[in-house]
């Protein structure tokens, strides 16, 4: 199962990341990669860094099974669920980037403005690709659970809540203002109904 981890966390990266690149310059001119903006001083270059971090980990992790580096053997049972689990994430990953169209980026331009996407599961959801990813790398860890593939875990975890609450949402409030604030009135932040904003403070639910 540490092989198949391996396979498939780098056919993962080259279709979610690599192959969705080229087709979003194909179609728009644009790689959609805006890359880590700020300093050191700004929580969303740590956002940037960590999420670069987790992806390097996140590798790692089977890599380092595979070499026989480090052993490890968790039940079959859970070597499946960890397999679908990280197989679904992929999938729903790559099914929220098509269905953002031209408006998909990594990192944010603040001075790019591209459309609200608000259909579909992001009617429901404002970060359906980062719930996604998260799940994704759960289900890596539990087909190999190694250290690098736990920090890989949380490494993503604090990117995503960073680049959601500190550097997407207030761009995208001040792009796209009202309409931005009734869609984040109805729709959950990671999951449904969960993390929705009311006007500027987050409904704690």
């Amino acid at each position: 199962m540490t092989v198949a981890a391996l396979v498939l966390y780098i056919v993962a990266l080259v279709v979610l990341f690599g192959v969705r690149s080229w087709i979003q310059l194909r179609r728009t001119g644009s790689t959609g990669f805006v890359g880590i903006s700020g300093t050191p001083a700004d929580a969303g270059w740590w956002g940037g860094v960590l999420f670069a971090a987790a992806m390097v980990l996140g590798l790692a992790g089977p890599l380092l099974a595979v070499a026989d580096i480090v052993t490890v053997d968790p039940p079959l049972v859970v070597q499946v669920v960890g397999l679908v689990l990280a197989l679904a994430g992929f999938a729903a990953t790559l099914a929220a980037q098509t269905g953002m169209g031209a408006s998909w980026r990594i990192g944010v331009d603040p001075g790019e403005r591209t459309d609200l996407v608000t259909g579909g599961v992001f009617a429901h959801v404002r970060n359906p690709i980062f719930t996604a990813m998260v799940a994704a790398q759960a289900g890596v860890v539990l087909m190999v659970p190694t250290w690098t593939s736990v920090l890989a875990l949380v490494a993503l975890v604090a990117a995503v809540q960073l680049q959601a609450r500190v550097v997407e949402e207030p761009y995208l409030r001040s792009v796209h203002s009202g309409t931005y604030a009734a869609y984040a009135s109805r729709a959950g932040r990671f999951v449904p109904g969960i993390g929705r904003l009311s006007g500027t403070q987050e409904v704690q639910r």
